[in-house]
């Protein structure tokens, strides 16, 4: 007899979005940098999972359903009906949910406690300093932001944003991924968000991007990976 499949309607997420393979990882997600980040572990350890599309174009992260699981409204977030001791677990914030899925896969994290810790200050870096900062160079430089007359804002995000992008440009030199060589995921953590600060952001000119040529080069393995490849896509904007 087969074994029965997971209960998660006690999770009101799953009303709006409903599961079509509640045995699987649930993600609701957006193709974002952060967004990206979960889709693109989840595909590099294998891990079976389900994508919701949540729309910021209908206001979905606001819902009374999406903040039952997130009360930050922000996307990643995830549902796993096989967590710890084989109880479902909500997760929400891109950095825990790495965090998680390398521990339940037993990869993209090394287990040695010293390379553990090393690896968890790169995911904060991307965390506390690489997101936040290019997000807001992000904001004036190609959203709303940029129609200020007042460019020291603007000025402020940018010089950050190149000292971020010198710190990494050393840390590559002679390294394969930002542990040395192995992939693990403070390389999923940080690549998403360089992409997008060259990329959607447009702001490669801004930063002088050419003067940071480990950081290219480490770019453009990452973004070849075929997991990335997939990743970088999921859940697909409707």
């Amino acid at each position: 007899m087969s074994a029965s499949l997971p209960d998660l309607s006690s999770f009101p997420i799953t009303r709006k979005w409903p599961a079509q393979h509640p045995d699987r990882i649930q993600l609701y997600s957006l193709p974002t940098p952060n967004g990206v980040k979960v889709s693109i572990a989840l595909e590099e350890l294998g891990l079976p999972y389900e994508a919701h599309l949540v729309s910021f174009e209908r206001n979905d992260q606001m819902s009374p359903e999406f903040l039952s699981l997130n009360p930050n409204n922000k996307i990643p977030a995830i549902l796993d009906p096989n967590g710890p001791g084989g109880h479902p677990l909500a997760l929400f914030e891109s950095g825990a949910i790495l965090v998680y899925l390398a521990e339940k896969a037993g990869r993209l994290l090394p287990r040695d406690a010293a390379g553990r810790y090393k690896t968890l200050q790169w995911v904060m870096f991307q965390m506390g300093g690489v997101g936040p900062m290019f997000g807001q160079l992000g904001f004036f430089h190609k959203f709303a932001g940029k129609d200020y007359e007042d460019k020291r804002p603007r000025d402020r995000y940018v010089a950050e944003s190149k000292r971020l992008l010198g710190v990494l440009n050393q840390r590559m030199a002679g390294r394969q991924w930002i542990m040395g060589d192995t992939y693990t995921i403070a390389d999923i953590a940080i690549w998403p968000w360089v992409r997008n600060l060259v990329g959607f952001y447009e702001a490669g000119e801004l930063v002088g991007f050419d003067a940071f040529a480990e950081v290219q080069r480490v770019l453009a393995a990452f973004v070849a990976r075929p997991a990335v490849i997939k990743g970088l896509n999921v859940p697909p904007r409707a």
